[in-house]
Parts: structure tokens; sequence; C-alpha cells
């Protein structure tokens, strides 16, 4: 996802730290808020903007997912992706962000555009659950990621994911004419 800085200070809702807003933090403070107050989900167990690094014939990449949840013991549990378009063909993409994630993957990745939201198993890529209804509460949230596990692929698989994540993070161009700073 590609985002500008809108030139200005808002807080955290998480952390209530000041942070830059950008075109899209809206909606990522709004899906935060979502998973807190609705959903129950522990702020600390929430990251914002979670940098995911990896690299390619040594290469560096790194993509943010906008929310990554972690149980109590830091296992990764749910991946949390808004996308400025057709929530469908946002899937792949973000499936792959899911599986490469180290030491584990995500078992879970929620893609949304905040009108349309799937909930989507990531060894299969099958949705298992569409609008905001959709979303676990925290009280679930761990049952359902282990009931649908994600081992970690095999090294080949792994160098596959991250060329499609590449591919796909290539094609949404420069977010603003030169490299992205958010």
């Amino acid at each position: 996802m590609h985002e500008v800085s809108l030139n200005r200070v808002i807080t955290d809702y998480l952390t209530g730290q000041e942070i830059m807003d950008t075109t899209y933090e809206d909606l990522r403070q709004a899906l935060a808020k979502l998973l807190v107050e609705d959903r129950k989900y522990p702020r600390e167990n929430i990251q914002s903007k979670y940098a995911l690094d990896y690299s390619i014939n040594g290469e560096p990449h790194s993509v943010a997912i906008d929310l990554a949840v972690f149980s109590p013991a830091g296992d990764p549990l749910l991946a949390l992706v808004f996308c400025p378009g057709e929530v469908g063909t946002f899937v792949r993409e973000s499936v792959a962000a899911a599986r490469i994630h180290l030491p584990s993957p995500f078992p879970l990745v929620i893609v949304t555009d905040s009108m349309e939201l799937l909930l989507v198993e990531t060894k299969t890529s099958e949705v298992i659950g569409s609008g905001f209804n959709a979303v676990p509460r925290w009280s679930d949230l761990q049952d359902l990621a282990h009931a649908h596990p994600c081992p970690l692929p095999g090294e080949d698989r792994l160098d596959k994911e991250r060329r499609i994540l590449a591919a796909y993070d290539g094609l949404g161009g420069p977010c603003c004419g030169s490299e992205c700073g958010i």
C-alpha cells in the first residue's frame, strides 16, 4: 500500500504517540479502534504499520502490514491489510505477505477497503468469512488461528511467495514520485 503524507501530526490510537498523518491513516486508526473497542483486542497485542522485511537474491525488500496481531506469547495470529481498491484483487498479495513472515506465518489475514472485508485462511487462501462481522473477537481469535494452522513453507516456496509479494508491490509504483518514506 502506497500512501502519501498529509504533513500533519495525529495521535496514534494504539500507542498514544504522535505520528504523521497519511492518506490512509484515518482508516488504519479506525480499524485499530474496531479491534480494541468492539472486538476487545488488547492494544499491546496489535502492531501498526508492521514492517515485513525480506530479501530476494540478497536484495532487500520491505512492505508494511497495516495491523499485525500477536498472541500474548508473541505468536502471529492475524495480519490485517487495508487495500485501496477491489478487495478480492489484494488477497493473493496479502496471503503472500502472511506466508513469508518469520519465524512463522500469520495463519489468518483480513483484507479490507473499509467497505468490504474478507477473512482469509493463509495456508489455502480460502475465504472463511466476509463482512465486518467476520472479524473474530479476541476471545475467539487464538482458537480460530489454531483451527487454521499455516506451517512455515519450505525455502523454495518461501522464495516464490517473496517474488509474488515483490511483483504485486512493484505494480503499485512509487507513491509520490520518489522513494516512499512512510
